[in-house]
């Protein structure tokens, strides 16, 4: 891939995690919300996300988005989900149509599904032995506000895929977490996303070949409620890690 790439919310857990493990993979462009710490050493860019004028810097001669920007909060009020997570991810479709951009992968999130957590299916739900799976072929079931605004990030991108022919991967990231889950948490071995595996599944998003898809981002862990075939299937992901075995050492096999 030649072109740069942009990976808006640079500067969050997720965009740092991406950028510091694909650093010399891609030509990147960075748009922090605000002045990061450490120059980043490539180009960057900061500003409002939901702002034009921010947004078209950043993007120019990109030939695809990374867009993790917005308000990661489970408990965000309205009024941000609002402006940084939906009408920022309605500005960075609309900037990449103008720009000619030729894909977008979208972190959307667990909680885009947060409430297939009913109480009728946890704790089994959790458990190695439950066969209940969620593939991205459900309807979105949001459990709060933020859950809100991911799921309308997904039909955001299923209307300028429609609309404009941008190829689109969202991604339902888990619980991404440098620590191991402690066994007798159910709920976090079963949504664990190792730092390794995540910076995998957004470097595949990069390199396939696809036109809309939704995916879960997580481990390969012995215990999941979220199936990650179709990310092995469509964008050729191959996980490393699993909550399970993980003992905080990525080991070169």
């Amino acid at each position: 891939m030649d072109e740069p790439v942009l990976l808006t919310g640079a500067g969050g857990h997720v965009g740092r995690t991406v950028f510091e493990r694909l650093r010399d993979r891609y030509d990147w462009r960075l748009l922090y919300h605000s002045e990061p710490a450490e120059d980043p050493g490539v180009p960057y860019f900061t500003g409002e996300v939901q702002d034009h004028g921010d947004v078209r810097p950043a993007m120019e001669e990109c030939g695809s988005v990374i867009h993790l920007a917005g308000d990661p909060r489970p408990e965000a009020p309205w009024s941000s989900v609002l402006t940084n997570n939906i009408d920022g991810t309605h500005t960075v479709y609309e900037v990449a149509v103008e720009m000619g951009v030729e894909k977008v992968v979208f972190a959307s999130s667990n909680h885009a599904v947060g409430a297939a957590e009913t109480d009728e299916r946890t704790p089994e739900m959790y458990r190695t032995h439950d066969d209940f799976r969620l593939d991205g072929t459900e309807f979105p079931r949001p459990g709060n506000k933020y859950g809100i605004s991911k799921a309308t990030g997904e039909v955001i991108g299923r209307y300028f895929h429609d609309r404009h022919d941008i190829a689109v991967c969202n991604i339902r990231i888990g619980n991404l977490n440098e620590n191991h889950p402690p066994v007798d948490y159910e709920r976090g071995q079963a949504m664990w996303l190792s730092p390794r595996d995540c910076a995998h599944i957004h470097d595949r998003a990069l390199q396939a070949d696809y036109d809309f898809e939704i995916v879960y981002g997580i481990s390969d862990n012995d215990r999941k409620y979220y199936s990650i075939e179709r990310a092995k299937e469509v964008l050729g992901y191959e996980p490393r890690d699993n909550s399970a075995e993980w003992d905080g050492d990525e080991k070169v096999v």
